[in-house]
């Protein structure tokens, strides 16, 4: 963690702040922001990397010093699961390597992350080509920067401009990184809507949060990588199982939440359930548990209905992997069926 009240007396941090604060757009202030990152550190080129969920990689936002006819192979290159620029957007963590083949000198990538209640999400990297590297005072500067970069995307996301020239933002802001389903703020607007369009109609809305089964000893005895691997092909499924009226995306860690308006939203999530345990996944299979809650029964707010879910996939877990659990109040309306049912 660099010192913010060191850092605080350094002119060109002091404008880079003044930039996030009042750039006419987040493409400006990017601009600005990695102009300032090269003053900082003597940098040749600096580049930002931020998620772009239509593509499913990583895009190049903005860049300064670099040849735009190079841009495409320096994205392509940071595909690889190994290049720094990766490794610093999925592992959170300071990286650095050579810049790529014919290219002179050092890459150092930062994470950019926007953090909210409470919760980190990774958006992508912050990348500087020098001579020789960085010291460890320019290394905590840059980072000041990404961070900064981090809350323009942030702040990009809750004003929600619209228009084609901010086409890349608007991809950062609905998609997570890794799975590219709906992310949990998109995933909060789409309940709130379905509520308000439910109460109108007088229909019924379910809400299905999943749980992966041993994710976390998964990640513990085989790596991350793994586990995000396993992340990757349940969303493929469960993605594959919905219909064109849901939506589904990832809550958060091994969590994804399903909204299904209509009265059979209850017979999607168990279809969902089984996809994902008839498929292939990992070495010995996976599994997921659910919890269902249902609009108006279980909750008139989305609080309340992800409260029930929550609730109701405890106790799903408690029946064993591939459990799945309903409120009483669901089963009676439905029929029971599957594992763990709440009586």
């Amino acid at each position: 963690m660099y010192d913010r009240r060191a850092l605080s007396h350094d002119p060109l941090l002091l404008a880079a702040i003044r930039v996030s604060a009042h750039a006419s757009s987040p493409e400006a202030a990017l601009d600005e922001l990695l102009e300032v990152a090269l003053r900082l550190t003597g940098a040749s080129e600096a580049l930002a990397y931020l998620w772009d969920g239509a593509r499913g990689g990583l895009a190049i936002a903005g860049s300064r010093g670099v040849a735009p006819d190079d841009l495409p192979a320096l994205e392509a290159a940071a595909a690889a699961a190994d290049h720094p620029v990766q490794l610093a957007a999925t592992e959170r963590l300071q990286t650095s390597g050579p810049p790529g083949p014919g290219r002179a000198g050092s890459l150092s990538a930062w994470p950019i992350v926007i953090g909210r209640d409470g919760i980190e999400e990774p958006v992508g990297a912050l990348a500087l080509v020098t001579d020789d590297g960085l010291s460890a005072e320019d290394a905590e500067r840059v980072a000041a920067v990404a961070d900064l970069i981090g809350l323009t995307v942030d702040r990009s996301r809750l004003i929600g401009e619209a228009g084609e020239q901010f086409d890349w933002i608007e991809r950062v802001a609905n998609s997570d990184q890794l799975t590219g389903l709906a992310n949990a703020r998109t995933l909060g607007r789409v309940i709130e809507l379905e509520i308000v369009r439910a109460a109108r109609q007088g229909s019924s809305l379910c809400v299905a949060l999943f749980d992966v089964d041993g994710l976390s000893a998964i990640n513990d005895r085989l790596g991350r990588r793994v586990g995000d691997d396993i992340l990757r092909e349940v969303a493929a499924v469960i993605a594959e199982t919905v219909r064109y009226v849901d939506t589904v995306g990832r809550w958060g860690g091994d969590e994804f939440l399903l909204v299904a308006p209509g009265a059979t939203g209850t017979t999607v999530a168990r279809r969902s359930v089984e996809a994902v345990t008839a498929r292939p996944i990992g070495d010995t299979g996976i599994t997921v548990s659910a919890g269902l809650a249902a609009f108006p029964n279980d909750g008139a707010t989305s609080e309340e209905l992800i409260a029930a879910a929550s609730a109701a996939l405890r106790e799903a877990q408690s029946g064993g992997p591939g459990s799945i659990s309903e409120t009483s109040r669901e089963v009676e309306a439905s029929g029971s069926g599957g594992n763990g049912n709440r009586a």
